[in-house]
């Protein structure tokens, strides 16, 4: 299977470890991520807030590289996903991009990387790939606000309670837990500019997790598994309690099911390292 790849920014910087396990996961499941060639910014975060045209520009000019090539789009990062499917939804309206042409035609499909393995790879394909399957593992799975909402513009089916990371988990052996905070906001870049909400925030999300009886959090967000999992010393000390739960990419757990051998190398660099709850269950 042959997919054009929008990396974004993080996954060659702050979270290599998730670029790293996602090409890994992909050549296991016999997928070829296409990079796509001259790739810029996706217009999140600072563009989208301050510019509109801009956000839709910078979306714009990656959205008709992938025109051209015409596979079907995958990103893994939630907020390049959600900038992606606005600017194609407002190209597909007809609204003006200064400096680009009008020709778009839209013959492909966006997906976030974890609903196009579990959509498009299959359940099956992927557990003919398991050999060591993750049991007695206890996690949540955490969505954040971006990769299912708002459902206008990506179509998702249940934006409130998104169960296709939970359907790769179990099919990794993991025991999945319930809970309702699996699309609440993590702060977000306000972990920078309002950290003692932020924090607050980020606690609460831990909490809910080990109430529902999780060991860890699984994600597919560069931001979200940075704040959960990079702050818990400032969110230990502001709230008065230690907090040391991994945080996981779906795709380190994955790599992990399929016995590939850079797994250590992707987990060492984790602020909280998930090393120890894997050595006691014997996983790692």
């Amino acid at each position: 299977m042959e997919v054009s790849f929008y990396p974004g920014c993080s996954l060659d910087g702050t979270s290599r470890e998730y670029g790293e396990s996602t090409r890994a996961v992909a050549r296991t499941l016999d997928v070829t991520l296409k990079e796509l060639p001259d790739w810029s910014c996706c217009g999140t975060s600072s563009a989208h807030i301050t510019d509109d045209k801009l956000a839709l520009g910078l979306a714009a000019r990656n959205l008709e590289i992938a025109d051209r090539i015409g596979l079907d789009l995958i990103t893994p990062c939630a907020a390049c996903y959600s900038r992606l499917k606005t600017g194609d939804r407002d190209l597909r309206a007809g609204i003006s991009t200064d400096g680009f042409k009008d020709e778009y035609k839209g013959d492909y499909n966006i997906k976030h990387l974890a609903g196009f393995f579990r959509e498009d790879v299959g359940e099956a394909a992927i557990a003919a790939r398991v050999v060591k399957p993750l049991k007695d593992l206890n996690v949540v799975c955490y969505y954040g606000c971006l990769i299912t909402r708002p459902p206008k513009v990506t179509g998702a089916a249940d934006p409130d309670n998104p169960e296709f990371i939970d359907d790769i988990m179990r099919t990794l052996g993991t025991t999945v837990k319930p809970w309702s905070f699996k699309t609440d906001c993590c702060g977000a870049s306000h972990i920078l500019t309002l950290p003692r909400v932020a924090y607050r925030m980020v606690a609460k999300l831990l909490d809910m997790a080990a109430e529902a009886g999780a060991e860890a959090i699984v994600c597919g967000c560069p931001m979200c598994q940075s704040n959960l999992d990079s702050w818990q010393p400032q969110i230990s000390e502001q709230m008065e309690k230690s907090y040391q739960v991994p945080i996981f990419f779906f795709t380190e757990l994955m790599g992990l099911a399929f016995g590939h051998p850079d797994v250590n190398k992707w987990l060492s660099r984790h602020a909280v390292d998930p090393r120890p709850l894997l050595q006691r269950l014997e996983l790692c």
